[in-house]
């Protein structure tokens, strides 16, 4: 699973701000790790250089092996709460859909005749 994050010109989009965002994300989605190619992080400061509580957007794209994209965003105070957030909403709409495609194919029968969970 590659991970790729990026910010606009208003927020400095250090090495350590990649790593950190990069490893939370990975952290969150390691779960599915063998079923996301791709997951792209975009962070942005909504009110730029005039401030403002939660004016930083995060916006998380997940891509799916063989799957729609799932995209979700969160607003909040910090980058950290931002990624977090979007990070848990894509999570919770990655989780969902699986456990829909994996219901819709039916149990699965192993050889023997027993049923694989």
């Amino acid at each position: 699973m590659q991970v790729h994050v990026s910010t606009d010109n208003h927020i400095h989009g250090s090495e350590g701000l990649a790593e950190s965002v990069s490893s939370g994300v990975r952290s969150t989605f390691e779960r599915f790790a063998d079923q996301i190619t791709r997951v792209d992080v975009h962070l942005a400061d909504v009110n730029g250089p005039k401030g403002g509580s939660n004016d930083i957007r995060c916006l998380v794209e997940v891509r799916l092996a063989h799957h729609q994209p799932v995209v979700a965003s969160h607003q909040a105070a910090t980058v950290d709460e931002a990624a977090d957030g979007a990070s848990d909403k894509a999570f919770r709409v990655v989780e969902t859909t699986l456990a829909r495609l994996h219901e819709a194919k039916g149990p699965q029968v192993s050889a023997g005749g027993a049923q694989v969970i």
